[in-house]
Protein backbone atom coordinates (compact mmCIF):
# COMPACT_ATOMS: atom_id res chain seq x y z
CA UNK A 1 0.00 0.00 0.00
CA UNK A 2 1.58 3.35 -1.04
CA UNK A 3 2.50 5.62 1.87
CA UNK A 4 0.43 8.51 0.54
CA UNK A 5 -2.68 6.35 0.40
CA UNK A 6 -2.07 5.33 4.00
CA UNK A 7 -1.80 8.98 5.07
CA UNK A 8 -5.02 9.97 3.35
CA UNK A 9 -6.95 6.88 4.32
CA UNK A 10 -8.62 8.41 7.37
CA UNK A 11 -10.17 11.22 5.33
CA UNK A 12 -11.50 9.07 2.52
CA UNK A 13 -15.25 8.81 2.47
CA UNK A 14 -16.92 5.57 3.48
CA UNK A 15 -17.97 4.62 -0.05
CA UNK A 16 -14.43 5.10 -1.34
CA UNK A 17 -13.00 2.92 1.40
CA UNK A 18 -15.62 0.28 0.63
CA UNK A 19 -14.62 0.30 -3.04
CA UNK A 20 -10.91 -0.05 -2.14
CA UNK A 21 -11.71 -3.01 0.13
CA UNK A 22 -13.99 -4.57 -2.47
CA UNK A 23 -11.34 -4.25 -5.19
CA UNK A 24 -8.57 -5.63 -2.99
CA UNK A 25 -6.57 -2.40 -2.88
CA UNK A 26 -6.94 -2.42 0.90
CA UNK A 27 -7.95 -5.05 3.41
CA UNK A 28 -10.52 -4.36 6.10
CA UNK A 29 -7.84 -5.20 8.64
CA UNK A 30 -5.45 -2.59 7.20
CA UNK A 31 -8.15 0.06 7.34
CA UNK A 32 -9.27 -0.92 10.85
CA UNK A 33 -5.72 -1.02 12.20
CA UNK A 34 -5.09 2.42 10.74
CA UNK A 35 -8.12 3.90 12.50
CA UNK A 36 -7.40 2.12 15.79
CA UNK A 37 -3.87 3.53 15.74
CA UNK A 38 -5.21 7.06 15.19
CA UNK A 39 -7.76 6.64 18.00
CA UNK A 40 -4.97 5.57 20.37
CA UNK A 41 -2.81 8.55 19.42
CA UNK A 42 -5.78 10.90 19.70
CA UNK A 43 -6.53 10.05 23.32
CA UNK A 44 -6.49 13.78 24.35
CA UNK A 45 -9.48 14.36 22.06
CA UNK A 46 -11.51 11.96 24.26
CA UNK A 47 -13.78 11.08 21.32
CA UNK A 48 -14.35 7.49 22.46
CA UNK A 49 -15.72 6.28 25.76
CA UNK A 50 -14.74 2.71 24.87
CA UNK A 51 -12.64 1.34 22.02
CA UNK A 52 -13.61 -2.22 21.08
CA UNK A 53 -10.32 -3.02 19.34
CA UNK A 54 -10.42 -6.80 19.79
CA UNK A 55 -13.93 -7.09 18.41
CA UNK A 56 -13.16 -4.64 15.60
CA UNK A 57 -10.15 -6.63 14.41
CA UNK A 58 -12.18 -9.85 14.55
CA UNK A 59 -14.91 -8.21 12.46
CA UNK A 60 -12.31 -6.91 10.00
CA UNK A 61 -10.73 -10.33 9.61
CA UNK A 62 -14.15 -11.86 9.05
CA UNK A 63 -14.92 -9.21 6.43
CA UNK A 64 -11.66 -10.03 4.63
CA UNK A 65 -12.31 -13.77 4.68
CA UNK A 66 -15.78 -13.25 3.25
CA UNK A 67 -14.45 -10.94 0.54
CA UNK A 68 -11.79 -13.46 -0.37
CA UNK A 69 -14.55 -16.07 -0.67
CA UNK A 70 -16.44 -13.79 -3.03
CA UNK A 71 -19.02 -12.65 -0.50
CA UNK A 72 -19.79 -9.03 0.30
CA UNK A 73 -22.46 -8.45 2.94
CA UNK A 74 -23.29 -4.92 1.82
CA UNK A 75 -22.06 -1.79 0.02
CA UNK A 76 -20.03 -0.70 3.09
CA UNK A 77 -18.51 -4.15 3.73
CA UNK A 78 -15.35 -3.84 5.85
CA UNK A 79 -15.76 -0.11 6.53
CA UNK A 80 -15.17 1.10 10.12
CA UNK A 81 -18.00 2.84 11.98
CA UNK A 82 -18.30 4.34 15.47
CA UNK A 83 -21.53 4.27 17.51
CA UNK A 84 -22.82 6.55 20.24
CA UNK A 85 -22.60 5.29 23.82
CA UNK A 86 -26.40 5.07 24.01
CA UNK A 87 -26.56 2.10 21.61
CA UNK A 88 -26.31 -1.25 23.34
CA UNK A 89 -23.91 -3.97 22.23
CA UNK A 90 -24.05 -7.19 24.18
CA UNK A 91 -21.02 -7.67 26.41
CA UNK A 92 -19.93 -4.02 26.18
CA UNK A 93 -20.66 -1.26 28.69
CA UNK A 94 -23.34 1.23 27.67
CA UNK A 95 -23.11 4.23 29.98
CA UNK A 96 -25.23 6.80 28.17
CA UNK A 97 -22.54 9.27 29.18
CA UNK A 98 -23.39 8.88 32.86
CA UNK A 99 -21.33 7.72 35.82
CA UNK A 100 -24.58 6.30 37.23
CA UNK A 101 -24.20 3.53 34.61
CA UNK A 102 -20.48 3.01 34.95
CA UNK A 103 -19.66 -0.65 34.39
CA UNK A 104 -23.21 -1.58 33.33
CA UNK A 105 -22.66 -4.26 30.68
CA UNK A 106 -25.33 -4.63 28.01
CA UNK A 107 -27.17 -7.93 27.78
CA UNK A 108 -28.75 -7.04 24.43
CA UNK A 109 -27.70 -5.52 21.14
CA UNK A 110 -29.47 -2.56 19.53
CA UNK A 111 -31.16 -3.30 16.21
CA UNK A 112 -29.00 -0.64 14.52
CA UNK A 113 -25.79 -2.24 15.81
CA UNK A 114 -26.97 -5.66 14.61
CA UNK A 115 -27.69 -4.20 11.19
CA UNK A 116 -24.26 -2.56 10.98
CA UNK A 117 -22.60 -5.89 11.73
CA UNK A 118 -24.90 -7.73 9.31
CA UNK A 119 -23.69 -5.38 6.56
CA UNK A 120 -20.09 -6.46 7.23
CA UNK A 121 -19.13 -3.15 8.85
CA UNK A 122 -16.47 -2.92 11.56
CA UNK A 123 -17.51 -1.27 14.84
CA UNK A 124 -14.55 0.61 16.35
CA UNK A 125 -16.23 1.42 19.66
CA UNK A 126 -18.54 3.74 21.56
CA UNK A 127 -18.28 7.51 21.20
CA UNK A 128 -18.56 9.92 24.09
CA UNK A 129 -21.80 11.83 24.67
CA UNK A 130 -23.55 14.36 26.86
CA UNK A 131 -24.95 12.70 29.99
CA UNK A 132 -28.19 10.90 29.04
CA UNK A 133 -28.09 12.90 25.77
CA UNK A 134 -29.48 15.96 27.56
CA UNK A 135 -27.52 18.90 26.12
CA UNK A 136 -26.25 20.34 22.85
CA UNK A 137 -22.87 21.84 23.75
CA UNK A 138 -21.45 18.35 24.23
CA UNK A 139 -20.11 19.09 27.68
CA UNK A 140 -19.67 16.16 30.09
CA UNK A 141 -17.55 17.03 33.14
CA UNK A 142 -18.27 13.74 34.95
CA UNK A 143 -16.96 11.38 32.25
CA UNK A 144 -14.83 13.85 30.34
CA UNK A 145 -15.75 16.20 27.49
CA UNK A 146 -14.72 15.35 23.94
CA UNK A 147 -12.36 18.04 22.66
CA UNK A 148 -13.32 20.05 19.59
CA UNK A 149 -10.24 19.44 17.38
CA UNK A 150 -10.55 22.79 15.60
CA UNK A 151 -8.95 24.67 18.53
CA UNK A 152 -5.99 23.18 20.38
CA UNK A 153 -5.68 26.16 22.73
CA UNK A 154 -9.23 26.79 23.94
CA UNK A 155 -11.56 23.97 25.02
CA UNK A 156 -14.56 24.72 22.82
CA UNK A 157 -17.92 22.98 22.58
CA UNK A 158 -17.72 19.77 20.53
CA UNK A 159 -21.49 19.86 20.05
CA UNK A 160 -23.80 17.34 21.67
CA UNK A 161 -25.16 15.11 22.58
CA UNK A 162 -23.31 12.95 20.00
CA UNK A 163 -20.12 14.85 20.83
CA UNK A 164 -17.58 12.07 20.33
CA UNK A 165 -19.07 11.19 16.96
CA UNK A 166 -18.57 14.72 15.66
CA UNK A 167 -15.01 14.89 16.99
CA UNK A 168 -14.16 11.44 15.60
CA UNK A 169 -15.36 12.44 12.14
CA UNK A 170 -13.52 15.77 12.13
CA UNK A 171 -10.27 14.22 13.36
CA UNK A 172 -10.35 11.25 11.00
CA UNK A 173 -10.84 8.63 13.73
CA UNK A 174 -13.61 6.77 11.89
CA UNK A 175 -15.00 6.58 8.37
CA UNK A 176 -18.57 7.23 9.49
CA UNK A 177 -20.48 7.42 12.78
CA UNK A 178 -23.96 6.79 14.14
CA UNK A 179 -25.42 9.22 16.66
CA UNK A 180 -28.80 10.16 18.07
CA UNK A 181 -30.90 13.31 17.66
CA UNK A 182 -33.72 14.23 20.09
CA UNK A 183 -33.29 18.01 20.01
CA UNK A 184 -30.43 18.46 17.54
CA UNK A 185 -27.91 15.95 18.89
CA UNK A 186 -26.60 14.75 15.51
CA UNK A 187 -26.74 18.12 13.77
CA UNK A 188 -25.07 20.12 16.59
CA UNK A 189 -21.80 18.13 16.67
CA UNK A 190 -21.80 17.98 12.87
CA UNK A 191 -22.25 21.76 12.64
CA UNK A 192 -19.57 22.59 15.21
CA UNK A 193 -17.04 20.13 13.74
CA UNK A 194 -17.51 20.82 10.03
CA UNK A 195 -19.07 17.52 8.94
CA UNK A 196 -22.45 16.35 7.68
CA UNK A 197 -25.10 15.35 10.25
CA UNK A 198 -28.41 13.84 9.15
CA UNK A 199 -31.50 13.42 11.33
CA UNK A 200 -33.89 11.10 9.47
CA UNK A 201 -37.65 11.32 9.80
CA UNK A 202 -38.99 9.71 12.97
CA UNK A 203 -39.38 5.99 12.40
CA UNK A 204 -36.86 5.56 9.59
CA UNK A 205 -34.22 3.84 11.76
CA UNK A 206 -35.12 1.55 14.65
CA UNK A 207 -34.21 2.75 18.14
CA UNK A 208 -34.73 -0.66 19.74
CA UNK A 209 -31.94 -1.42 22.19
CA UNK A 210 -30.93 2.24 22.64
CA UNK A 211 -31.01 4.07 25.94
CA UNK A 212 -34.01 6.40 25.66
CA UNK A 213 -34.41 10.08 26.39
CA UNK A 214 -37.78 10.79 24.77
CA UNK A 215 -39.89 8.09 23.12
CA UNK A 216 -41.67 10.71 21.04
CA UNK A 217 -38.58 12.49 19.74
CA UNK A 218 -35.59 10.10 19.77
CA UNK A 219 -34.07 9.40 16.34
CA UNK A 220 -30.81 7.78 15.24
CA UNK A 221 -28.81 9.29 12.40
CA UNK A 222 -25.36 9.33 10.76
CA UNK A 223 -22.48 11.79 10.87
CA UNK A 224 -20.39 11.56 7.72
CA UNK A 225 -18.00 13.26 5.31
CA UNK A 226 -20.66 13.85 2.69
CA UNK A 227 -24.37 13.51 1.92
CA UNK A 228 -23.97 10.34 -0.13
CA UNK A 229 -22.35 8.46 2.78
CA UNK A 230 -25.09 9.61 5.17
CA UNK A 231 -27.76 8.51 2.71
CA UNK A 232 -26.20 5.09 2.15
CA UNK A 233 -25.75 4.28 5.84
CA UNK A 234 -29.35 5.30 6.52
CA UNK A 235 -30.55 3.17 3.62
CA UNK A 236 -28.76 0.17 5.14
CA UNK A 237 -30.26 0.76 8.60
CA UNK A 238 -33.77 1.84 7.60
CA UNK A 239 -36.79 -0.41 7.69
CA UNK A 240 -39.49 -1.84 9.93
CA UNK A 241 -38.66 -3.41 13.28
CA UNK A 242 -41.32 -4.98 15.48
CA UNK A 243 -39.37 -3.78 18.52
CA UNK A 244 -39.86 -0.11 17.57
CA UNK A 245 -43.46 0.79 16.74
CA UNK A 246 -42.41 4.09 15.13
CA UNK A 247 -40.79 2.13 12.28
CA UNK A 248 -44.07 0.38 11.56
CA UNK A 249 -45.96 3.64 11.13
CA UNK A 250 -43.71 5.07 8.41
CA UNK A 251 -44.80 4.29 4.83
CA UNK A 252 -42.48 1.81 3.12
CA UNK A 253 -42.09 4.23 0.20
CA UNK A 254 -40.05 6.53 2.46
CA UNK A 255 -37.50 3.75 2.87
CA UNK A 256 -37.41 2.55 -0.74
CA UNK A 257 -37.05 6.12 -2.06
CA UNK A 258 -33.65 6.34 -0.36
CA UNK A 259 -32.30 3.91 -2.97
CA UNK A 260 -32.95 6.27 -5.86
CA UNK A 261 -31.01 9.57 -5.73
CA UNK A 262 -32.19 12.09 -8.31
CA UNK A 263 -31.10 15.57 -9.43
CA UNK A 264 -33.29 18.33 -7.99
CA UNK A 265 -34.35 21.69 -9.35
CA UNK A 266 -33.04 24.77 -7.55
CA UNK A 267 -36.65 25.94 -7.24
CA UNK A 268 -37.38 22.92 -5.06
CA UNK A 269 -35.58 24.61 -2.12
CA UNK A 270 -36.94 27.59 -0.18
CA UNK A 271 -35.22 29.61 2.55
CA UNK A 272 -36.84 30.39 5.88
CA UNK A 273 -37.45 34.14 6.12
CA UNK A 274 -35.18 35.68 8.80
CA UNK A 275 -38.13 37.10 10.74
CA UNK A 276 -39.28 33.51 11.31
CA UNK A 277 -35.93 32.31 12.72
CA UNK A 278 -36.30 31.00 16.28
CA UNK A 279 -32.98 32.57 17.33
CA UNK A 280 -30.91 35.56 16.28
CA UNK A 281 -27.51 34.90 14.77
CA UNK A 282 -24.30 36.41 16.10
CA UNK A 283 -22.57 38.97 13.90
CA UNK A 284 -20.16 36.29 12.69
CA UNK A 285 -23.08 33.92 12.19
CA UNK A 286 -24.88 36.46 10.02
CA UNK A 287 -21.78 37.01 7.91
CA UNK A 288 -21.46 33.25 7.42
CA UNK A 289 -25.16 32.96 6.52
CA UNK A 290 -24.92 35.77 3.93
CA UNK A 291 -21.79 34.22 2.45
CA UNK A 292 -23.65 30.94 2.07
CA UNK A 293 -26.44 32.74 0.23
CA UNK A 294 -23.89 34.41 -2.04
CA UNK A 295 -22.28 31.07 -2.88
CA UNK A 296 -25.65 29.65 -3.81
CA UNK A 297 -26.48 32.69 -5.94
CA UNK A 298 -23.15 32.46 -7.77
CA UNK A 299 -24.01 28.85 -8.60
CA UNK A 300 -27.38 29.90 -9.96
CA UNK A 301 -29.24 28.67 -6.88
CA UNK A 302 -31.46 31.37 -5.39
CA UNK A 303 -33.99 29.86 -2.97
CA UNK A 304 -37.17 31.89 -2.60
CA UNK A 305 -38.10 33.24 0.83
CA UNK A 306 -40.57 31.06 2.68
CA UNK A 307 -42.89 32.50 5.30
CA UNK A 308 -44.54 29.92 7.57
CA UNK A 309 -48.28 30.07 8.24
CA UNK A 310 -49.21 32.13 11.30
CA UNK A 311 -49.84 29.01 13.40
CA UNK A 312 -46.34 27.65 12.75
CA UNK A 313 -43.92 29.49 15.05
CA UNK A 314 -40.45 27.96 14.94
CA UNK A 315 -39.61 29.55 18.29
CA UNK A 316 -42.71 28.05 19.91
CA UNK A 317 -41.97 24.64 18.35
CA UNK A 318 -38.47 24.75 19.85
CA UNK A 319 -40.01 25.44 23.27
CA UNK A 320 -42.63 22.72 22.83
CA UNK A 321 -39.91 20.25 21.91
CA UNK A 322 -38.20 21.06 25.20
CA UNK A 323 -41.45 20.43 27.09
CA UNK A 324 -41.99 17.01 25.52
CA UNK A 325 -38.33 16.05 25.87
CA UNK A 326 -38.05 17.04 29.53
CA UNK A 327 -41.41 15.51 30.52
CA UNK A 328 -40.53 12.16 28.96
CA UNK A 329 -36.92 12.22 30.17
CA UNK A 330 -38.15 12.62 33.75
CA UNK A 331 -40.14 9.38 33.41
CA UNK A 332 -36.88 7.56 32.75
CA UNK A 333 -34.37 9.43 34.90
CA UNK A 334 -36.40 11.41 37.42
CA UNK A 335 -35.60 9.06 40.30
CA UNK A 336 -31.89 9.53 39.61
CA UNK A 337 -32.24 13.30 39.41
CA UNK A 338 -34.09 13.42 42.73
CA UNK A 339 -31.43 11.29 44.43
CA UNK A 340 -28.72 13.68 45.70
CA UNK A 341 -26.29 10.76 46.04
CA UNK A 342 -26.49 9.89 42.34
CA UNK A 343 -23.29 11.06 40.58
CA UNK A 344 -25.00 13.28 37.99
CA UNK A 345 -23.64 16.49 36.50
CA UNK A 346 -25.67 19.12 38.32
CA UNK A 347 -26.62 20.86 35.07
CA UNK A 348 -28.18 17.65 33.70
CA UNK A 349 -29.73 16.89 37.09
CA UNK A 350 -31.52 20.24 36.96
CA UNK A 351 -32.70 19.65 33.39
CA UNK A 352 -34.18 16.27 34.26
CA UNK A 353 -35.72 17.54 37.52
CA UNK A 354 -37.40 20.38 35.62
CA UNK A 355 -39.28 17.77 33.63
CA UNK A 356 -40.94 16.61 36.82
CA UNK A 357 -42.50 20.04 37.27
CA UNK A 358 -44.24 20.02 33.88
CA UNK A 359 -47.97 19.45 34.22
CA UNK A 360 -49.39 16.48 32.34
CA UNK A 361 -51.95 18.80 30.72
CA UNK A 362 -49.17 21.02 29.34
CA UNK A 363 -47.33 18.00 27.98
CA UNK A 364 -50.46 16.62 26.32
CA UNK A 365 -51.27 20.03 24.85
CA UNK A 366 -47.79 20.15 23.29
CA UNK A 367 -48.38 16.73 21.71
CA UNK A 368 -51.66 17.95 20.23
CA UNK A 369 -49.90 21.00 18.82
CA UNK A 370 -47.22 18.71 17.39
CA UNK A 371 -49.74 16.82 15.26
CA UNK A 372 -51.23 20.10 14.03
CA UNK A 373 -47.77 21.53 13.30
CA UNK A 374 -46.70 18.46 11.33
CA UNK A 375 -49.81 18.72 9.16
CA UNK A 376 -49.43 22.49 8.71
CA UNK A 377 -45.75 22.18 7.77
CA UNK A 378 -46.47 19.45 5.21
CA UNK A 379 -49.28 21.50 3.69
CA UNK A 380 -47.25 24.71 3.55
CA UNK A 381 -44.31 22.89 1.93
CA UNK A 382 -46.38 21.53 -0.95
CA UNK A 383 -44.36 21.88 -4.14
CA UNK A 384 -41.10 22.27 -2.23
CA UNK A 385 -38.56 19.59 -1.37
CA UNK A 386 -36.60 21.31 1.39
CA UNK A 387 -36.39 24.38 3.58
CA UNK A 388 -33.03 26.05 4.15
CA UNK A 389 -32.27 27.76 7.48
CA UNK A 390 -29.31 28.33 9.80
CA UNK A 391 -28.08 25.34 11.81
CA UNK A 392 -26.13 27.37 14.35
CA UNK A 393 -26.25 30.95 15.55
CA UNK A 394 -22.51 30.98 16.17
CA UNK A 395 -19.53 28.66 15.88
CA UNK A 396 -18.30 26.59 18.82
CA UNK A 397 -17.53 28.82 21.80
CA UNK A 398 -15.42 28.16 24.89
CA UNK A 399 -17.15 25.82 27.32
CA UNK A 400 -18.94 27.48 30.24
CA UNK A 401 -19.68 25.80 33.57
CA UNK A 402 -23.42 26.55 33.50
CA UNK A 403 -23.70 25.42 29.87
CA UNK A 404 -25.77 28.38 28.68
CA UNK A 405 -23.49 29.75 25.97
CA UNK A 406 -24.97 27.55 23.22
CA UNK A 407 -28.72 27.92 23.87
CA UNK A 408 -29.23 29.42 20.41
CA UNK A 409 -28.13 26.12 18.91
CA UNK A 410 -31.08 24.35 20.49
CA UNK A 411 -33.58 26.96 19.36
CA UNK A 412 -32.50 26.51 15.76
CA UNK A 413 -32.30 22.71 15.77
CA UNK A 414 -35.24 21.60 17.94
CA UNK A 415 -38.10 22.62 15.58
CA UNK A 416 -37.14 19.82 13.18
CA UNK A 417 -37.46 17.27 15.98
CA UNK A 418 -40.85 18.60 16.98
CA UNK A 419 -42.00 18.25 13.38
CA UNK A 420 -40.67 14.70 13.11
CA UNK A 421 -38.96 16.12 10.05
CA UNK A 422 -36.02 15.01 7.99
CA UNK A 423 -33.16 17.45 8.64
CA UNK A 424 -29.52 17.65 7.68
CA UNK A 425 -26.68 19.95 8.78
CA UNK A 426 -24.25 20.89 6.01
CA UNK A 427 -20.84 22.57 6.43
CA UNK A 428 -20.89 26.20 5.26
CA UNK A 429 -17.38 27.55 5.66
CA UNK A 430 -15.51 28.98 8.65
CA UNK A 431 -16.11 31.97 10.89
CA UNK A 432 -13.42 34.70 11.32
CA UNK A 433 -11.76 32.62 14.06
CA UNK A 434 -11.46 29.63 11.74
CA UNK A 435 -14.25 27.60 13.34
CA UNK A 436 -16.84 25.68 11.29
CA UNK A 437 -20.27 27.07 10.51
CA UNK A 438 -23.27 25.23 9.07
CA UNK A 439 -26.73 25.51 7.57
CA UNK A 440 -29.53 22.95 7.66
CA UNK A 441 -32.22 21.66 5.34
CA UNK A 442 -35.62 20.46 6.58
CA UNK A 443 -38.32 18.45 4.85
CA UNK A 444 -41.71 17.30 6.16
CA UNK A 445 -41.76 13.84 7.77
CA UNK A 446 -41.16 11.17 5.16
CA UNK A 447 -39.54 13.55 2.68
CA UNK A 448 -36.03 12.26 3.34
CA UNK A 449 -35.12 11.19 -0.20
CA UNK A 450 -36.05 14.50 -1.81
CA UNK A 451 -34.32 16.47 0.95
CA UNK A 452 -31.15 14.41 0.54
CA UNK A 453 -31.25 15.04 -3.21
CA UNK A 454 -31.35 18.78 -2.47
CA UNK A 455 -28.57 18.47 0.11
CA UNK A 456 -26.36 16.65 -2.39
CA UNK A 457 -26.81 19.55 -4.82
CA UNK A 458 -26.18 22.29 -2.25
CA UNK A 459 -23.33 20.77 -0.22
CA UNK A 460 -20.51 21.21 -2.79
CA UNK A 461 -21.62 24.80 -3.37
CA UNK A 462 -21.68 25.67 0.33
CA UNK A 463 -18.28 24.05 1.02
CA UNK A 464 -16.41 23.39 -2.24
CA UNK A 465 -13.50 21.80 -0.37
CA UNK A 466 -13.80 19.58 2.72
CA UNK A 467 -13.38 21.40 6.04
CA UNK A 468 -10.53 19.81 7.98
CA UNK A 469 -8.86 21.06 11.15
CA UNK A 470 -5.12 21.36 11.60
CA UNK A 471 -4.46 18.22 13.63
CA UNK A 472 -0.72 18.68 14.12
CA UNK A 473 -1.20 19.93 17.68
CA UNK A 474 -2.94 16.64 18.47
CA UNK A 475 -0.10 14.54 17.07
CA UNK A 476 -2.21 13.39 14.14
Amino acid sequence: MPAQDHTDLHFRDARELARAIRDGELSARQVTTHFLDRIERAAPLAAFSEVTAERALAQADAADRLRDAGMLLGPLHGVPVAVKDSLQWQGIATTGGSQTRRGVISTETATAVRRLAAQGMVILGKTRMTEFAFGLSGQNPTQGTARNPWDAKVARAPGGSSSGAGVAMAAGLTAIALGGDTGGSVRAPAALNGVVGYKPSSGLISRAGCLPLSDTLDVLGPLSRNVADARLLTQLLAGPDVDDAATLALPASCVTALRHPAPRRAAAVAVLAPQAWPAQLSDAGLVSWHQAQEHLAQAGLTPTAWHPPASLSFERMADDNSVVLAYEAYRYYGALAENPAAPLWEVVRARIAAGGRIAQADYEAALVRRQADMAAFAAAMQGLDALLMPACDQAAQALDAQDVRHVGLGKLLRPANFLGAAAIALPAGLDPEGMPMAVQLLSPAGGDAAMLDCAAALAPVLAPTPLRPDLSAWGL
